[in-house]
């Protein structure tokens, strides 16, 4: 297995954008000009963490490049005011007019999902802005698996961000499946499992060429802490290629021992 897809279309409206993306995190976060770097070597998703940082201040220098970025941000809110309230600050932050992605941020249960998509509910306000133009997609990140694929079903989300990776595979049972018969994009984070996959038996980069490997992915996200992480991920895009099977077998092995050995994991 050697062919790997490069780049995915999210959705109507939304630029294709390579399947690596780029994440912040609020406990640690890359400069302006790494964001920019890695916007040069192709890597234009982004998944901002709502906090002032290297990519949001990157964000503001995108200029004619905006139309090019896919940015997306998570929103806590579960009602419309507060959703309006957190909207319109990203938008102030990243300095721009609109935003390609914004994902109901971390709903886990049936009661934050009814809150969220009752009338006055955040799911409301998205649902608007996305009519008048000033959002492209409305998606959902959640732990959840099968509650995510549920809600999927719906057809009120435009994708899907969940957690995948070499010792958490879930997703290939409990929401790849739905996904792909629905035609929902799915974008993954945690590739590394908090660093825990990495170590002699796997680096970053294996860690995120499993992902890309699985065509249910349409995005994984790299999260590096500075530009020399950045540098790792970044080698992705000149030795672009599925894991060959043997290195595909190390791996999930890799991340079933890191499984039963890590501790436990939110």
């Amino acid at each position: 297995m050697t062919g790997l897809d490069r780049v995915v279309n999210l959705g109507a409206g939304i630029p294709s954008v390579c399947r690596l993306g780029l994440a912040t995190r609020g406990n640690a976060s890359i400069a302006a000009d790494d964001a920019l770097y890695a916007l040069e070597r192709g890597i234009n998703y982004w998944n901002w963490c709502g906090h002032p940082d290297g990519m949001s201040r990157a964000a503001r220098q995108l200029g004619a490049r905006r139309k090019s970025v896919v940015l997306a941000a998570q929103l806590e809110a579960r009602t419309a005011e507060r959703a309006a309230e957190e909207f319109e600050r990203v938008l102030a932050e990243l300095h721009v007019d609109y935003l390609d992605v914004a994902t109901l941020y971390y709903v886990e249960s049936e009661e934050e999902w009814a809150r969220t998509v009752e009338s006055g509910g955040g799911w409301d306000y998205l649902a608007e802005q996305k009519r008048i133009g000033r959002l492209r997609a409305i998606g959902l990140t959640t732990h959840q698996r099968p509650l995510a694929a549920r809600w999927a079903r719906t057809g009120w989300l435009d994708l899907l961000m969940v957690r995948y990776n070499a010792a958490h595979r879930g997703a290939e049972r409990d929401v790849f499946p739905i996904a792909n018969e629905i035609r929902i994009p799915v974008v993954t984070f945690t590739a590394l499992r908090w660093r825990a996959l990495v170590s002699g038996a796997a680096t970053a980069a294996d860690c995120y060429r499993f992902c890309l490997a699985n065509p249910s992915v349409a995005v994984t996200l790299a999260a590096p802490a500075n530009r020399t992480e950045l540098d790792h991920v970044l080698t992705l895009l000149a030795d672009w290629r599925a894991p060959s099977e043997q290195e595909r077998v190390r791996i999930i092995a890799h991340g079933d021992n890191v499984r039963r050995t890590a501790g436990a994991f939110w």
